[in-house]
């Protein structure tokens, strides 16, 4: 085959799979589940809340692996959220069961084809312009495997309920945006880049406090500053819609991250979110990559130590009492 055929066979591969990932999530949506939302601690899951892992490198998986993780943990009732290749399970001495099937998850890169390095070369254009792509792969939850160390069969232990919320105050106060607490609605206002979200006895559960602050500093990651999303869509049209997303499942990943269980904040944009993603199969992948990002740029600014509580926070508001 000549590497204009296997480059277009590539190209026809990789929409398949933009699509494959795409119905998927939108067969969730509308059958009102949330992918980025899942049944932690009853029955139907039996994993603990963590960002899913490969069990031998101990690298968090991101963006939409993410997703495709979680629903495969619930799906099947897998009790741990690390994963193996079958290569890796058997370099760690142990082995896929027999008869067991794999979870595809994607790896996404850049690369140049021959053809147009080979044209710049000959024309003294620019160097040829990378296309994105989409990489299939299979991973295996540890449950289906045998034979695998003491130390990688064991899931970790989950996080100090209460330690919880006074790490995500820390956090807050470390990444230093500007945060207000007051007023009766949340949000995020990027042209003076500042966060605001009502006090916490505005909430019917403390927690919530939290998930809606970490959902308005997600959106805050996204300025010029930071990370550089456009956020420049008024309320109701697409862009609007998709750093709502981006914002929506960022929260997710920190939430789970830090042991709290992600919630949907913004329900009433899952029609505007259906829309975009069936106008483009490839919104829910950039969303998540994004939002990976954005997690990652929370987390970092993560102490290791506990810091002062942000003034009119829930910390704040106990000691104050």
């Amino acid at each position: 085959m000549s590497n204009r055929n296997k480059w277009a066979g590539a190209r026809v591969d990789r929409s398949n799979l933009y699509d494959e990932i795409t119905n998927k999530i939108v067969a969730e949506l509308e059958a009102g589940r949330v992918p980025w939302v899942q049944p932690w601690g009853t029955d139907a899951a039996k994993a603990p809340l963590s960002l899913p892992r490969n069990a031998s490198t101990d690298r968090a998986y991101s963006g939409i692996n993410v997703l495709i993780l979680w629903g495969a943990v619930v799906e099947h009732g897998f009790s741990s959220q690390g994963w193996l290749t079958f290569r890796q399970a058997m370099s760690l001495g142990g082995n896929v069961r027999k008869g067991e099937r794999g979870t595809a998850v994607v790896y996404a890169d850049r690369f140049i084809p021959d053809a147009d390095k080979k044209r710049a070369r000959d024309t003294g254009e620019e160097e040829a312009k990378a296309v994105p792509f989409l990489k299939r792969f299979t991973v295996f939850n540890i449950d289906q495997c045998d034979g695998l160390p003491e130390e990688i069969a064991t899931s970790s232990p989950r996080p100090d309920n209460r330690l919880i919320e006074p790490r995500v105050e820390a956090l807050i106060e470390a990444t230093a945006i500007e945060f207000h607490v007051g007023g009766n609605s949340a949000y995020y206002m990027p042209t003076q880049d500042y966060v605001q979200v009502p006090p916490p006895q505005a909430f019917f559960e403390r927690i919530n406090w939290h998930r809606t602050a970490l959902h308005e500093l997600g959106h805050a990651t996204g300025h010029a500053t930071r990370l550089a999303r456009d956020l420049s869509g008024s309320f109701g049209t697409k862009k609007y819609a998709f750093e709502e997303l981006v914002a929506e499942i960022t929260a997710a990943f920190a939430c789970a991250a830090l042991g709290i269980v992600p919630t949907v904040r913004h329900a009433d944009y899952i029609g505007s979110w259906l829309k975009v993603l069936r106008d483009d199969n490839r919104a829910v992948v950039r969303a998540a990559s994004q939002a990976s990002r954005a997690a990652d740029w929370l987390l970092g600014h993560l102490p290791e130590e506990g810091a002062r509580p942000i003034e009119g926070s829930p910390s704040a508001h106990r000691r104050a009492a």
